[in-house]
């Protein structure tokens, strides 16, 4: 059994939305210090509906792979739909992560959540701070 899916391998090797949004509407930034993954996500949001979205990920393959499906699964959808993508959606889309890897598909929930909050905050819209861990409580920091 090869290591990786090839939605993995595709999604590392041509990943989708890569790059930056100049006037972005919200940017997450997350990383993991113990692998040392760094994710950066941008967000254009109308109408509470993500209309574009790019991403930046200094890290290892299944850090790429799940931040390029991780754009894919939110693009197009509201903010409370894109809210509600798990680690689990992202891996499960992926076909699979190896148990050492997982943190990457948590970076890429919390990414997703990081530049949703960024865009409340510039926004001043108010939100359910649960919904935000910060650092010290975020899973990636607990699953490594």
């Amino acid at each position: 059994m090869a290591l990786y899916t090839d939605t993995v391998m595709d999604h590392f090797q041509h990943p989708r939305n890569v790059g930056s949004i100049k006037d972005a509407d919200g940017i997450g930034e997350v990383g993991n210090a113990k692998c040392g993954d760094i994710m950066k996500m941008y967000l254009k949001i109308k109408d509470n509906v993500i209309t574009d979205v790019k991403f930046e990920t200094f890290g290892c393959g299944s850090a790429i792979a799940s931040s390029s499906m991780a754009t894919e699964m939110i693009k197009g959808k509201t903010i409370d739909e894109a809210l509600a993508v798990t680690n689990k959606q992202v891996v499960d889309a992926l076909g699979g992560l190896p148990a050492h890897k997982l943190h990457c598909s948590v970076l890429a929930e919390e990414a997703i959540k990081s530049a949703i909050k960024d865009y409340y905050d510039r926004n001043g819209i108010a939100y359910d701070h649960s919904k935000f861990p910060d650092c010290t409580s975020c899973e990636s920091c607990r699953m490594v």
